[in-house]
């Protein structure tokens, strides 16, 4: 399906979204675009870095239909043994066009400390750090040892063409923050699918093959929240759930900390968590109701709310902070709160940024829109001698 007319939606940690229309309507279509699945023949897709997300498509089985001779538990450690979510290399926003691969092999021009200038080949990325606003990354170059790398930053290398391989890397690094307090063992993993209904005589001495149509969608939700996702993408997620499993889906979905995004014919099931809808009727446009983004530009009949800055929002551990908009100067007690804050962050191994929350766009179409900019972090002021 082809989007003619300019659409735009937006995704955040309290988003609970239900996207409804006909079959054939551009429900998947836009759900793929999101989630790197498909890309968009005009517009773009724009996601926060650190930003990790889980997605479980329609035919929820094909997520494990090449392990089914694993166990779900051998699956889940498989996935992530390297890191990172192996399903995320295979989808087209990761593979490489020719004029892509060919822009990753023209020499870069490098100035070294010595002010020597030289033209250099990417070998590959090893570390990246945080500088100001934004992200510099080790690069290793080809016929180097390790003991030559450079700090190039992020802009520069976009715009030579590292685009896609600068958002794998990103990806990676959000999928080790996620997986930091919780090491994958066999235990553990265990445990992960015992809370998801799963007992360890399925979910650990049973091969996928041998379980039911409702068990194998357990499996891949429990897969897909492993890495502890701040948005969750549910292609169709009633499907081979009974009435038990739909109610537990229901509670944990309004449990959830992060936010959720599902396409769902069970209007009963929407309805009682859902409190913003997408309608793909296949018109080629998408309405949006109960979205306090929208600012204006809500259909004949729908009404438009009122835009106010968040003055809360949680992270990825559920914490809340507490945003009051920007102020010339700090009390003594703000500057302490936010430097124990940045303390917290800095001891969970998180990467510190301007953006608080993690939030996911999608423009289709010219149509472009000012990001909300929450209040950057104070910098901690050093004691005196």
């Amino acid at each position: 399906m082809i989007i003619e007319k300019p659409a735009s939606v937006q995704v955040s940690l309290s988003s609970r979204v239900a996207c409804l229309g006909p079959n054939g309507a551009g429900k998947s279509t836009l759900i793929k675009m999101m989630t790197g699945e498909a890309e968009p023949i005009t517009g773009t897709v724009w996601k926060h870095q650190n930003m990790r997300y889980a997605y479980v498509a329609q035919h929820a089985f094909h997520h494990v239909e090449q392990h089914v001779n694993k166990t779900p538990n051998e699956y889940i450690q498989w996935r992530y043994q390297s890191g990172e979510d192996k399903e995320n290399l295979t989808k087209v926003t990761a593979q490489y066009t020719p004029e892509e691969e060919a822009a990753m092999v023209v020499p870069i021009q490098v100035t070294q400390e010595d002010g020597i200038i030289e033209k250099l080949v990417m070998d590959k990325i090893i570390g990246r750090r945080q500088k100001k606003n934004t992200y510099e990354y080790e690069v290793v170059w080809m016929g180097r040892s390790l003991d030559s790398t450079t700090w190039i930053g992020k802009e520069k290398l976009e715009k030579l063409g590292f685009t896609k391989y600068l958002n794998r890397i990103d990806e990676r690094e959000a999928a080790r923050a996620g997986l930091y307090a919780r090491p994958l063992t066999q235990k553990n993993v265990e445990k992960h699918l015992e809370d998801f209904g799963l007992d360890a005589e399925f979910g650990t001495h049973n091969r996928i093959f041998g379980l039911s149509g409702g068990q194998k969608v357990k499996v891949v939700l429990a897969a897909a929240m492993w890495a502890q996702p701040h948005v969750l993408v549910l292609d169709e997620p009633t499907n081979y759930l009974d009435r038990d499993a739909l109610g537990a889906l229901a509670c944990a979905v309004k449990e959830f900390e992060g936010g959720v995004v599902m396409i769902t014919h069970n209007a009963e099931f929407s309805q009682a968590i859902c409190s913003e809808t997408w309608g793909v009727p296949g018109d080629g446009e998408v309405h949006i109701t109960g979205n306090k983004w929208q600012m204006g530009r809500a259909t004949k009949g729908e009404a438009v709310a009122e835009f106010k800055v968040e003055e809360e929002v949680k992270d990825a551990l559920g914490n809340t902070l507490k945003f009051k908009g920007p102020k010339k100067t700090l009390s003594r007690k703000e500057i302490k709160a936010k430097a124990k804050l940045r303390k917290a962050y800095l001891e969970r191994g998180e990467d510190l940024s301007s953006d608080s929350d993690w939030e996911l766009d999608v423009y289709i179409g010219d149509e472009k829109r000012a990001h909300l900019q929450p209040e950057k972090p104070v910098k901690e002021k050093k004691a005196k001698k």
